[in-house]
């Protein structure tokens, strides 16, 4: 019994002792006299029972019917096992016009063994900050690895620009890590296609900020990456948290599942191919994700004549001349030529490095003339940012030692 049949219950009974009359009995529970009327002759001839609703046991008139649930389960589990309700729903809808909500489809698929609900975390409150007004005011980037095209390929990363304002996927590109030549020739992408932001927000990777204090005390206080934003005018900002830049690590969770589903619908599976898709998909996700500006005003700038973007955006180190006016990088050693010898010993010089070949050497903006020794230098070890290991070292099984082994 309901809490609405309870009160008709003790109404009613409250008529039977004489306490209340038919009209005070509809009054109190907001019904017309003759409705009352029904309720009193029901309970005369059946009791208790008879104020019940008639409709309990009935099936809903707006129940799925039998045959579309059936299929809508058999396509789930033959095309989309391990697909979420949300897109398996949409899913059915776009190709093979099966009309079901994603709420529905979600108790279906827990009917029947399919999915499992998901238990709710305690999650830390986190202020929200409101969003930018203009398109192009903050441009949030990140990277995410993750085995992208499954077991068709290798572990790799997706570099992605979303807008803050629009939570709009401006840019994406898959790269093997995180490098700095990777975020500038993907900056230098996006400033050709859509101009100049005001400001982009990442996190503290070493591609974006210099984090040793050794280099700090050297004077090193800014890495390539932000040296080119600062010859752009373009802000850049790094986030304390994770939680702080969230419309691009939410983006990322979206992509790490629609994405990789929809590269395996396409049979993509390396990197190349992957680049190709990516615009297609953009456009796909813009459209069901993006969301209006507060301001119609576009906030990104125009290249101007002084910004080379071609020296711009190469890779920049500075060596110091020997006395025979020779340096080495990158365990190659490379000799300048020049009459001037003297002049140039001990001089500092720029080299300017693009698709791991050396493209220029300046020594005060003028170009020197140079050549490489064939004699290669003894390789250093090398320092491996932390998101690089699972690059370079893949999974492998660690065999275990059978328990006669002699080191036991």
């Amino acid at each position: 019994m309901t809490l609405k049949e309870a009160d008709r219950l003790a109404i009613v009974k409250r008529i039977e002792s004489k306490e209340l009359d038919i009209g005070d009995a509809a009054r109190e529970l907001g019904i017309s006299a003759r409705q009352m009327k029904r309720v009193w002759r029901r309970y005369k001839e059946k009791g208790a029972p008879g104020l019940l609703s008639l409709k309990k046991g009935k099936p809903s008139p707006n129940r799925i019917p039998k045959l579309l649930r059936k299929k809508a389960l058999s396509l789930v589990r033959k095309k989309y096992s391990d697909y979420g309700p949300t897109l398996a729903a949409e899913k059915l809808r776009e190709k093979h016009k099966v009309e079901l909500s994603k709420e529905t489809l979600r108790q279906l698929m827990m009917a029947d063994g399919l999915w499992t609900g998901k238990k709710r975390k305690e999650k830390k409150a986190h202020p929200r900050r409101t969003r930018r007004s203009q398109l192009g005011d903050m441009i949030q980037i990140d990277g995410s690895y993750e085995y992208w095209f499954e077991d068709r390929g290798e572990k790799c990363c997706l570099i992605v620009f979303i807008d803050d304002a629009t939570s709009r996927i401006m840019l994406m590109r898959f790269c093997r890590t995180e490098t700095s030549e990777d975020y500038l020739k993907t900056l230098r992408t996006y400033v050709e296609r859509h101009g100049r932001p005001l400001s982009i927000y990442s996190d503290k990777h070493v591609v974006f900020r210099v984090n040793k204090k050794e280099l700090h005390e050297q004077g090193k206080w800014t890495t390539r990456f932000h040296e080119v934003l600062k010859a752009l005018n373009i802000e850049l900002i790094c986030a304390h948290s994770p939680q702080a830049k969230g419309r691009v690590e939410r983006a990322n969770g979206t992509l790490q599942d629609r994405l990789i589903k929809e590269l395996r619908e396409k049979g993509i599976c390396s990197i190349e191919e992957g680049n190709g898709f990516l615009d297609e998909y953009t456009k796909m996700h813009n459209k069901k994700f993006s969301v209006s500006p507060a301001s119609p005003v576009d906030a990104h700038q125009n290249i101007l004549p002084s910004h080379r973007l071609e020296k711009m955006f190469m890779l920049k180190e500075e060596r110091i001349l020997s006395k025979d006016l020779s340096f080495q990088y990158k365990n190659e050693l490379y000799q300048i030529e020049t009459n001037g010898v003297y002049r140039l010993r001990g001089k500092k010089v720029e080299i300017f490095e693009s698709e791991g070949k050396v493209r220029m050497i300046l020594q005060e903006g003028k170009p020197l003339k140079y050549h490489k020794w064939k004699e290669k230098i003894a390789e250093p070890a090398r320092v491996v940012d932390v998101k690089e290991l699972e690059i370079k070292w893949p999974d492998k099984k660690i065999r275990k030692p059978s328990r006669y082994h002699p080191w036991k």
